[in-house]
């Protein structure tokens, strides 16, 4: 079996995510249970953030497509 480093797929840290959304402008805007909410000021796009150490790759990727300002 392979070290978990080494799994395709396995996904961004939490607090790299974070702080990319950060960068874009983003703010915390909830604390929950399982999520935090982030909401891009500009547009008013909000996105749950799922509260686990590592984020899936393609679930972070879409999280940052829908804050991110195109304008």
């Amino acid at each position: 079996m392979y070290p978990q480093s080494c799994r395709i797929g396995i996904g961004m840290k939490r607090t790299e995510s974070i702080r990319d959304l950060e960068k874009m402008g983003c703010v915390l805007i909830c604390h929950g249970a399982k999520h935090d909410w982030y909401q891009n000021p500009r547009t008013k796009v909000s996105q749950p953030v799922p509260r686990h150490r590592e984020i899936n790759e393609r679930l972070a990727r879409h999280i940052i497509k829908m804050l991110r300002d195109d304008n």
